[in-house]
């Protein structure tokens, strides 16, 4: 009953149903800007409970919901709630950003439903935000999420303390492509390789922050140097892939064709990247 608890529940998490909203329940929250706060899932019209939980950050595993129970509302907006039993935690990683809005419980209906504002097993899961890899890890989490705005919050922190730590230059420079402000990328890109010039990573974000400025140059120079350092096969496709849609777009063919033949030699066979280059190709063909 517990393994068929938790697949409805992943379900209920990617639903995109016409919820019936209590005048008080307003689906409008994605999930990371409700952390440490009890949340309401939307239900379907034919449902008659709706769902809770608490919404929290494991610094090792990322952004979590742990099930709180469920209730219903009477005639008289009363939340009735059953909690989930103690001893049958059941938890999900909230990993996707395409997962449904919730609804911030007040703190109104906290009491009303016997929970208090925090629940006594978050404590285990507190962190320090002055430790540099906690705001690293914290910007990784919400990077992963594509709230990248909400990341920099962090890693700009940690950056100003101590900007060569492990993987911190990466996810600052990661959340600015996302954002498309590139010109924030590149300096701390460059700054990044004076230090670490063997981290072929950096090479390819940089890379894309010059593509997307129309640097093919800087772009092209900079991905041959990641190409150079990668041992990893799906990692040189994507710079290569990056490179030839650059050249698509301007329309150089014979560059294009330089950049198509590498990401074949790197990519799968009917991989993703594979496929661009299918397309690409196809495209030019029929303009001819």
């Amino acid at each position: 009953m517990k393994k068929l608890f938790i697949i409805c529940l992943s379900i209920l998490f990617f639903t995109n149903a016409n919820a019936q909203e209590n005048s008080e329940l307003k689906f409008e929250t994605n999930f990371y800007d409700a952390i440490n706060k009890w949340v309401v899932l939307p239900k379907k019209d034919n449902d008659s409970l709706y769902t809770y939980g608490f919404i929290y950050i494991d610094i090792s595993a990322g952004i979590t919901f742990n099930l709180g129970g469920s209730f219903f509302i009477d005639k008289n907006n009363k939340y009735i709630g059953e909690a989930q039993p103690a001893y049958q935690m059941i938890i999900k990683r909230l990993d996707n950003p395409n997962i449904v809005k919730m609804s911030i419980l007040g703190d109104d209906k906290v009491k009303e439903l016997n929970l208090t504002k925090e629940p006594d097993w978050l404590s285990s899961y507190k962190f320090s935000e002055d430790s540099v890899e906690n705001l690293k890890q914290l910007g990784y989490h919400f990077n992963h999420v594509g709230a990248c705005e909400k990341a920099l919050l962090y890693l700009n922190k940690g950056y100003q303390k101590e900007p060569h730590h492990k993987g911190l230059e990466f996810e600052i420079a990661y959340a600015h492509n996302h954002l498309g402000q590139y010109d924030k990328s590149i300096p701390i890109l460059e700054k990044a390789l004076k230090n670490d010039s063997k981290n072929y990573s950096f090479y390819r974000e940089l890379g894309y922050a010059y593509s997307k400025l129309n640097k093919l140059d800087m772009a092209e120079k900079t991905y041959k140097k990641g190409i150079s350092l990668s041992d990893s096969n799906f990692e040189k496709s994507e710079m290569a892939v990056n490179m030839a849609q650059g050249y698509f777009l301007i329309k150089n063919k014979a560059k294009f064709d330089e950049w198509a033949k590498i990401t074949k030699t790197y990519a799968e066979k009917g991989s993703q990247y594979a496929q661009y280059i299918d397309f690409f190709e196809k495209e030019w063909n029929s303009k001819r």
